[in-house]
Parts: structure tokens; C-alpha cells; sequence
């Protein structure tokens, strides 16, 4: 789960990291107040989940709070896209009015898990400010990376390291190292798959500021954090994506037309293996579970049918905790409450295999039974 930019500064004002003052608007007026408030110049930021703001249009310097009403009426409302959004854009509710900073370095401070390493890492680089992924490609060696034992945590050593790494000698080492500190306990303390600070300014002052925030969570881990729970902004999600997590259902837009209802993660990659392989495209990634009920099969189809895209419809079901006959069942109540006659390529194996195919049989809806994956990719090609 992704927050919210003031939300994440608001984090990590309580963990001790510096931010600037800010102010969250949610009209012109209100921001232009707001600007009023700083001191008559401000940075106007829009509030979207997403990266690349600034080239899409969604950060603006103002020098007064009349440049700061028209500004923010522009953003406010409106769609932002970014590389990161797509061609749709996300919705801007709020922005954020922030003081100017008097920058004098921009520097790259981040928390993510590495899959090589199978633990946590905290990535340092000089290069703040930039898209990372490109410094990445571009310039590897300017990406500084500590490996973090879980048990152990981050060692004083190798906060020093990063800091030495990054030029924060003098007055600044000991902040410096505090500020990824206060940074790793945010991110085993809050469960979060992702903490970053992107820019984080040495100002003026001589001071370390995170000048931006960014904070994804862990879904799983959401039951231990029920106020993190209340920072969700169903607006920023794909409609059907935030439907389906609140129905407990694993579920991934995609942009093909073949709807794919399957349980179990791996064997639902393969189905969507075998969808492309038969020259088609997936229209979605969706693990029903193994302990779904009739019901919640049924909230699965209605899901999928709800996709516009969609003009097919693969199930490949491997009976077992969840029996083909329960998926049958609510794959046929799910169709008929939207009353669909999108073609069905099914496929069941397993626990009551032959009582979910007579209920398919006898639904009278437009099915095409596969006993195997080629099978099934063939049936497919034919279901238009």
C-alpha cells in the first residue's frame, strides 16, 4: 500500500527525521493561505501516487500567494500523468504547500528489500535529486548499497560508511547517520516494503532535510497497523485493484483481453504463460484463494466481467482445499448476476472435477472444457 507524500513526512516527523513546514490544501484558496503562511513564497506539490511530478507538471514554485491560487486551481482536480501513471493520469485531491529550501546538495537515501540478498538494503547516492533508475544504468557506481542483517540491524559502522560515502563529514555525520537510523526503524517498525527520501538537501544552514518522502507498505502486514490502514486513498488505485484487496482477493490489472480466474499463485502464472503462448494477452493476474467460498468466486468473476476489456474468460482450476464444484458454482452465480454469455474456456483437475463440470454443463452458459494446457491454449485461440 502506497501513502501520500504528507503522509509520509508526517511519519517521519514522529521518527525524528527533519522535513520541512508545510501546510495541505485542498483548494486554491486554501493554498494560497497556505503560501501566506510560509512566508509568501512556497513549492506547490501535487499529492499523487507517483514519481516524476516534476516533469509532469505536478511541482511549482510560487513567489506570492496570488501566483499560488492559480496554481494550485491548475493541479487541483485535474489529472496528472507521469511516466509512472500512464497515459491516464492520477487524480489530485490535495497539494502540499512546502517553504522553499535553500538547497545546497541533493543527496539519495533509501530502504527497499534486495531479492539477491533476500533482506533489507539501504541504498546511498550523491546523486539526490534524479530519477534513481537512471543513475542506476547510468552511473552504478554512484549508488552506494549496505546489506542489512535482520537480526543484527543496521551497524554504526555502516552508517558511518554511507556517511563517509556521501560526504557528510563534520557536523553532519553524526545527523546523517541518525537520519538512517531513524530510517530503518521505519521500516521494520511499520512493515514497509520501501522507505525513501528522494531528495534529502543539505541546505544553507548546514542542515539535512528530507525534502521529499515516499513510504510503501507491506499489504500483508496491514493488520498489525490499523491507523496505517485509514491512510489509503482508494482514488490513487485501479478501481478493480482496491475492490478486490477489499474482498481479500489477489488480483493485478493487466492489459490484455483474457480474463484469467485460477487458484494458487503459480499455477496462475502459468496460465497466464499459456495465454500469451497461444498469441493471446492476459487482461489480469487473479488467485482466488484456496478457501474460497461460492461467494467470493462469485465477487472474483464479477470482478473480471467488470473489466471492459475483457472478451474471454480461462479458468483453470486445480481442485483441492478449494473444490472444483464450489468453483463451479460460483462462477456460475457471478455470470449470471451480470448475465454474461462471455465465452468460458475451463479447465478443472482434482477434488469433485466431474460435479463442476455438470454444473457448468448444465448452466447453459458458453463453455469450452480442456483436459490439459495445450488443450487449453487451443480452446482459447477459438473463444471470441
Amino acid at each position: 500500500m502506497k501513502i501520500h507524500e504528507y503522509q509520509a513526512k508526517e511519519v517521519f516527523a514522529r521518527y525524528g527525521i527533519p522535513v520541512p513546514p508545510s501546510r495541505l490544501a485542498s483548494s486554491a484558496e486554501e493554498a494560497s493561505q497556505a503560501t501566506q503562511d510560509l512566508g509568501g513564497k512556497a513549492v506547490l506539490k501535487a499529492q499523487v501516487h507517483a514519481g516524476g511530478r516534476g516533469q509532469g507538471g505536478g511541482i511549482k514554485v510560487v513567489n506570492s500567494p496570488d501566483e499560488a491560487r492559480p496554481a494550485a486551481a491548475a493541479m487541483l482536480g485535474a489529472n496528472l500523468v507521469t511516466h509512472q501513471t500512464g497515459p491516464e493520469g492520477a487524480p489530485v485531491s490535495h497539494v502540499l504547500v512546502e517553504e522553499l529550501a535553500d538547497i545546497s546538495r541533493e543527496l539519495y537515501l533509501a530502504i527497499t528489500i534486495d531479492r539477491d540478498f533476500r533482506g533489507p538494503v539501504m541504498l546511498a547516492s550523491s546523486a539526490g535529486g534524479m530519477d534513481i533508475e537512471e543513475v542506476a544504468a547510468s552511473r552504478p557506481q554512484d549508488i552506494h548499497v549496505e546489506t542489512i542483517d535482520p537480526v543484527l540491524g543496521l551497524m554504526p559502522f555502516q552508517t558511518r560508511r554511507l556517511a563517509a560515502k556521501l560526504g557528510l563529514s563534520g557536523s553532519l555525520a553524526q545527523p546523517g547517520s541518525q537520519i538512517m537510523n531513524a530510517l530503518y526503524r521505519v521500516f521494520t517498525e511499520l512493515d514497509c516494503s520501501l522507505v525513501e527520501i528522494n531528495p534529502m538537501i543539505i541546505n544553507s544552514q548546514d542542515e539535512l532535510v528530507a525534502l521529499d518522502a515516499k513510504i510503501n507498505l507491506d499489504d500483508d502486514s496491514l493488520f498489525r497497523h490499523t491507523d496505517l490502514q485509514e491512510l489509503r486513498d482508494p482514488a490513487q488505485e485501479d478501481e478493480l485493484e482496491y475492490r478486490a484487496a477489499s474482498l481479500d482477493i489477489a488480483y493485478v490489472k493487466l492489459d490484455g483481453d483474457v480474463g484469467c480466474l485460477v487458484n494458487g499463485a503459480g499455477l496462475a502464472m502459468a496460465t497466464l504463460d499459456v495465454t500469451t503462448a497461444a498469441g493471446a494477452m492476459p487482461a489480469n493476474f487473479l488467485d482466488v484463494g484456496g478457501g474460497a467460498t461460492p461467494e467470493k468466486v462469485a465477487s472474483a468473476v464479477s470482478i473480471i466481467l467488470s473489466d471492459p476489456k475483457v472478451t474471454r474468460i480461462l479458468v483453470n482450476i486445480f481442485g483441492g482445499i478449494l473444490r472444483c464444484d464450489v468453483a463451479a458454482t460460483g462462477i456460475v452465480q457471478g455470470y449470471r448476476e451480470h448475465d454474461s454469455q462471455l465465452p468460458l474456456v475451463i479447465r478443472l483437475l482434482g477434488t469433485n472435477a466431474e460435479e463442476g463440470c455438470s454444473i457448468f454443463k448444465e448452466s447453459g452458459l458458453p463453455v469450452t472444457f480442456a483436459d490439459n494446457l495445450d488443450e487449453m491454449a487451443n480452446a482459447l485461440g477459438q473463444a471470441h
